[in-house]
């Protein structure tokens, strides 16, 4: 009588999957980190160091690439974690919020890197003037940190100069009204001129009366040089405080 072998099975299973949790999310972290910086870094240099612009484009697509990856086999590993019992529902939740976060920044990174590389080997065609970016964030003190990025767009050899006018409509005490940007920040002096051949951050902070209901911002960018068309654009106050134009 043959005696059948006996079979085991190995049951593997992850140990501490909130210490795994904890790594990812400080991995994650320290990613973002080094590609702000370098972001950072590319606003302070980019529009004085044509040649940096470039070391600093080529710097930001292997950050890119790099982090890419990285949320990928993140993404992989957090699912191997969603199939083990011992992980709370808490902490998944956590773990699907960091990455949600970190493939925010890559797109913002992907926005800013096209915004580098145009600025590196700009298109050829007629000169324009873009509004590149806003933010607008709201303070402890109630005030708004705000900042507005100029930009020049098509050949980009020659200054761009001009004036830039910024308000705020809304509602005053259930009334329409419009406060201009100098009259709620203290960091503005009018005219708000402009001069740059690739961009130019105009920043401060807005305090606004508290009875005022802030609805739309809305900027005016003036070139002097008649070959560059004005801009006149409006930007919801909402959209602007969730996030950023």
């Amino acid at each position: 009588m043959k005696v059948k072998p006996i079979q085991t099975r190995k049951i593997i299973t992850i140990q501490r999957p909130l210490l795994w949790l904890l790594n990812f999310v400080v991995f994650i972290c320290i990613i973002l980190s080094s590609l702000w910086g370098a972001f950072e870094y590319g606003r302070n240099v980019a529009g004085y160091d044509s040649a940096g612009a470039d070391a600093l484009v080529e710097q930001l697509r292997a950050q890119l690439e790099e982090s890419q990856a990285e949320i990928v086999e993140t993404n992989r590993r957090a699912t191997m974690l969603e199939r083990n019992s011992q992980i709370d529902d808490d902490a998944s939740a956590q773990l699907k919020r960091t990455l949600a976060e970190a493939q925010s920044e890559v797109q913002e990174l992907k926005k800013e890197l096209s915004f580098y590389k145009s600025i590196v080997a700009p298109e050829e065609g007629n000169r324009s003037i873009a509004i590149q970016t806003i933010q607008l964030k709201q303070n402890d003190t109630g005030s708004y940190e705000y900042k507005i990025m100029v930009s020049q767009r098509g050949r980009n050899d020659q200054f761009a100069r001009g004036t830039i006018s910024v308000s705020i409509e809304g509602m005053n005490a259930g009334k329409p009204a419009t406060l201009q940007l100098e009259d709620v920040s203290k960091d503005v002096k009018k005219p708000m001129k402009f001069g740059f051949k690739y961009f130019q951050n105009f920043e401060g902070v807005m305090t606004l009366p508290d009875a005022f209901q802030a609805d739309t911002l809305h900027i005016k960018v003036e070139p002097s040089t008649g070959k560059i068309k004005a801009v006149d654009e409006q930007f919801a106050w909402s959209d602007l405080t969730a996030g950023g134009a």
